[in-house]
């Protein structure tokens, strides 16, 4: 019974040119002349057993991410390559290989989409992470802070750079779409790292927006100049590390008290 659906998976996948992971289990079994209840009876309940069948007979049998998956990635490579203006959907559904309609479905359109790609790869999720365990010393939180905004840049595909790029060149695009959906998260992030310090009255009395811009200004500016001048200050620059803790401690000296 084995070789009968092992040979029944290979069939069909090889009649739609897919894999044998991506081929829904109604159709095996209707290649096999059985029910799908009846298949998943032979299998115990999953697909498991069919697919290590599959790898004895010498076959991988392969299996994709979920289409949101695929669509995620498809569109931070198109974001960092080409730019906002040409990640459009039909461009990420042929690269993600799904259909168009699957895209505005996962995503309610192109902006969903640009913002479940900001969510992966900007920020937040260091920062939220932080928020949730935050150290309890100042200055490691301040630390904390520059190197999630230092890995969300660095991170690739290099999403970030080229959603500022495309706000800063564009006011009323995009880019600045993204950015503007995502300042409420950042900045709840933000308000419950450094509410605790200034209830305690290790932080100046300043409106939590300057104290979030003085946070963040100098490091995002830096490391979005850095590969300028890298290429014009051959000797000289600090490293990304020697930065960071300059910036950190300027940045203690000026609000704590």
């Amino acid at each position: 019974m084995e070789q009968r659906l092992v040979a029944a998976a290979l069939a069909v996948a090889r009649a739609r040119g897919r894999d044998v992971a991506d081929v829904p289990l109604a159709e095996i079994a209707a290649a096999a002349s059985m029910s799908r209840s009846t298949l998943l009876r032979r299998l115990g309940g999953t697909r498991g057993p069919l697919d290590d069948a599959v790898r004895r007979a010498g076959v991988d049998p392969g299996g994709r991410p979920p289409a949101r998956e695929r669509a995620i990635a498809a569109a931070a490579s198109l974001i960092a390559e080409k730019g906002l203006g040409a990640t459009t959907l039909d461009a990420v559904a042929a690269a993600a290989d799904c259909a168009l309609p699957t895209l505005h479905g996962l995503f309610d359109g192109r902006d969903g989409l640009l913002a479940a790609v900001f969510d992966r790869y900007g920020p937040l999720p260091d920062l939220e992470a932080l928020a949730a365990d935050p150290p309890e010393e100042l200055c490691a939180l301040v630390r904390g802070v520059h190197r999630a905004i230092v890995t969300a840049f660095w991170r690739e595909p290099r999403v970030l750079p080229a959603i500022f790029a495309d706000a800063c060149g564009r006011p009323s695009g995009p880019g600045h779409a993204v950015l503007e959906a995502m300042v409420p998260r950042l900045t709840e992030s933000l308000r419950a790292l450094l509410s605790p310090h200034i209830a305690a009255g290790r932080l100046q009395p300043l409106p939590l927006p300057v104290l979030v811009h003085l946070l963040l200004g100098p490091i995002a500016t830096h490391v979005l100049l850095r590969p300028t001048l890298e290429a014009t200050q051959r000797e000289g620059l600090p490293s990304v590390d020697e930065i960071t803790e300059a910036l950190a401690d300027a940045y203690l000296r000026a609000v704590s008290r």
